[in-house]
C-alpha cells in the first residue's frame, strides 16, 4: 500500500524537532561531567519527571502496536498487560523507596551495583549485568522494528526505509551520548503528550468513523466475534498462561535496566511511592488501545498481518495530518524508550563488566566516557542483530521477560530478607535461567508463562540452600546490611530525610 507524502513529512518534522530538543536537553557539561549525572541525571528528579520518564521508559511502541496486534490475532490475552502494570506499581511502592534509599546512599547507579554490595559479590553483579545486556538487545531491537513498521505504512514509495531507520536510531545514540538521561526525559513530556491526546482521539474517533460509536461497535463484536472478549481455557496460551504471564511480567518490570535507570533518577523516595499510585492511569489508554485491535478485526480486510494492525486502521481512517501527528506518536514511542535502555545496558556494561573486571582502576573520566561511547555499541548491536533476525524479536523479548524475572530475588528478596546469602542466590539465579530457557527450548510449558517455572526453580533453590551458606555472613559486616537491618533506627531516619 503506498505510503501518504503529508503523513510522512509530519511525522519526519515532529521526530526531528524532538531530536534536537534532546541535543538542547544536554547543553550544560555538568550533564556528561560523571556517571551519575549521565545516567541518572544526578538524582534530582521530581514526580512529574519520573512520572514521565518511566512513562515513556515503559509505555513503548511495542506496548502500542503489540497490544493491537495481540488483540486482532488473540482477542482478550491482549488485556494481561493491564494487570501485570498494576502487580508491578503495587509491590514497588514497598520495595522502590528501600532500593533508592541505599543506591542514594552509595552512589550505585544499576541493579547490579546494588548487588555486588549488598552481597560483597562482584560475580553476581557480573551475573546481573550480563543477563540485563542480554536481554535488552531484544527489547531494543523492538523499538527498531517500531519506527521501522511505522516508516514502512507512511513512506512506502517515498523513502528507503532502513536507511531513515539507521539514521535514526544514530541521531538518538548521539543525543544520547550527549545528554545522557536529560535528552529522554525533556523528550519524553512531549512524548507523553502527544500519547494520551493522539491515542484518546484515536480510541474516541475510530469506532465513530467505522461503526457509528462505542455502542456499536461493542455490539458488532459480541454478535460476529465473541472469541474475542474471552480468554481460552485450553491450549497453550489459556487462563493458565494469562495469570503467570501477569505475575512473571509485573515482577520483572522493573529488574529491566531502563526501569531501574528511571527509578535512580528519582530526587527521593516520596517520589517513587507517588509514582507507584500514579502510573497506572496510563492503563486508561492501554486498556482503550486494546479495543482498537478489535476494531482493525472488523475494518481491515481478512488476512491483513497482525504486525500492521494500527498502523494500517489509522491508515485508512484518517487523512494525512491525522496520520502524520499519529504515526510520530508511534515513532517517538520507539526512539525514546531506545535512548534510555542504552544508558541502561551501557551503564551496566561499563560499571559492572568493565570497571570491575576488565579495568578496576580505570578514572572516573574515562568511565563516564566509555559509558556514553557503550551507547553507540549497543544501539549497532541492536540494529544489526534486528536486520538480520527480524521474525525472532517478539518471542526473544518474551524470553527477555522471563530472563529477567530471575534477578528479581537477588534484588528485591535481599531488601527484605537480612540472612539471604550470595551463594544460594548466585545458585537460584543461574537455576532460574537454565529452567526458563530449557523451558523455552523444549516447549513443555504445560500452559504455563516460561518465566514462572524458572522463577519457581530460582525461589526453591534460594530458600533450601541459604540455610547452608548462613554462617558465612553472621559474624560479617555488611554496610548495606546495617543500613537496611542492623541500624534500623538511622536507616528509618535516613528515609525520613530523603522523602
Amino acid at each position: 500500500m503506498q505510503g501518504n507524502l503529508t503523513a510522512l513529512l509530519i511525522t519526519s518534522f515532529i521526530v526531528l524537532t524532538v531530536v534536537l530538543i534532546g541535543f538542547i536537553a544536554g547543553r550544560d557539561k555538568s550533564s556528561r561531567s560523571s556517571v551519575e549525572e549521565w545516567s541518572v541525571g544526578g538524582r534530582k528528579f521530581g514526580p512529574l519527571l519520573v512520572w514521565l520518564l518511566v512513562g515513556a521508559d515503559l509505555y513503548t511502541a511495542y506496548t502500542f502496536l503489540g497490544l493491537t496486534s495481540t488483540a486482532y490475532s488473540s482477542g482478550s490475552l491482549a488485556f494481561f498487560a493491564i494487570p501485570y502494570t498494576i502487580i508491578a506499581f503495587f509491590i514497588s511502592y514497598f520495595y522502590l523507596p528501600k532500593l533508592w534509599t541505599v543506591s542514594k546512599e552509595f552512589k550505585f547507579t544499576t541493579l547490579a551495583d546494588y548487588a555486588k554490595g549488598r552481597f560483597d559479590s562482584k560475580f553476581l553483579s557480573f551475573l546481573i549485568a550480563v543477563v540485563g545486556v542480554l536481554m535488552l538487545i531484544p527489547y531494543i531491537d523492538l523499538q527498531l522494528a517500531g519506527i521501522q513498521d511505522t516508516l514502512r505504512v507512511a513512506g512506502t514509495g517515498f523513502i528507503n526505509v532502513q536507511v531513515v531507520v539507521i539514521i535514526s536510531f544514530l541521531l538518538v545514540a548521539l543525543y544520547t551520548f550527549f545528554s545522557g538521561i536529560k535528552g529522554p526525559t525533556y523528550t519524553a513530556i512531549i512524548k507523553d503528550i502527544l500519547i494520551w491526546v493522539i491515542m484518546l482521539f484515536l480510541v474516541v474517533s475510530i469506532p465513530i468513523i467505522h461503526f457509528g460509536g462505542w455502542g456499536a461497535m461493542i455490539n458488532k463484536i459480541v454478535v460476529e466475534s465473541p472469541e474475542l472478549l474471552t480468554i481460552p481455557t485450553t491450549g497453550p496460551k489459556g487462563i493458565p498462561w494469562f495469570l503467570t504471564a501477569s505475575l512473571v511480567s509485573g515482577l520483572a518490570l522493573f529488574m529491566w535496566a531502563h526501569g531501574a535507570t528511571g527509578v535512580f533518577t528519582a530526587k527521593n523516595a516520596d517520589t517513587l511511592r507517588k509514582n507507584a499510585i500514579y502510573l497506572p492511569l496510563y492503563n486508561i489508554v492501554l486498556i482503550l488501545v486494546v479495543f482498537l485491535g478489535f476494531a482493525a478485526f472488523h475494518v481491515l480486510p481478512e488476512g491483513s498481518d497482525p504486525r500492521f494492525a494500527l498502523l494500517n486502521l489509522i491508515q485508512v481512517s484518517y487523512g494525512g495530518v491525522i496520520q502524520g501527528l499519529a504515526y510520530a506518536t508511534i515513532a517517538l514511542a520507539s526512539l525514546i524508550p531506545c535512548s534510555i535502555m542504552a544508558i541502561g545496558a551501557s551503564n551496566l556494561f561499563a560499571n559492572n563488566i568493565y570497571r570491575d573486571f576488565i579495568n578496576p582502576k580505570v578514572a572516573p573520566a574515562k568511565l563516564t566516557l566509555i559509558t556514553r561511547s557503550m551507547v553507540f555499541v549497543v544501539i549497532g548491536l541492536a540494529l544489526i542483530f534486528g536486520m538480520l533476525f527480524p521474525t525472532a524479536l517478539v518471542s526473544l523479548q518474551l524470553l527477555g521477560v522471563s530472563g529477567m524475572v530471575q534477578i528479581f530475588p537477588a534484588i528485591v528478596f535481599s531488601l527484605f530478607w537480612r540472612n539471604q546469602t550470595k551463594e544460594a542466590t548466585i545458585i537460584g539465579l543461574i537455576v532460574g535461567l537454565v529452567v526458563t530457557f530449557t523451558v523455552s527450548g523444549t516447549g513443555m510449558t504445560f500452559g504455563i508463562y516460561e518465566g514462572f517455572w524458572g522463577l519457581l526453580a530460582n525461589v526453591l533453590a534460594l530458600v533450601i540452600l541459604n540455610p547452608l551458606f548462613v554462617k558465612n555472613i553472621i559474624r560479617k559486616s555488611n554496610p548495606i546490611r546495617d543500613l537496611l537491618f542492623m541500624k534500623q533506627k538511622d536507616s528509618e531516619i535516613t528515609i525520613r530525610k530523603n522523602a
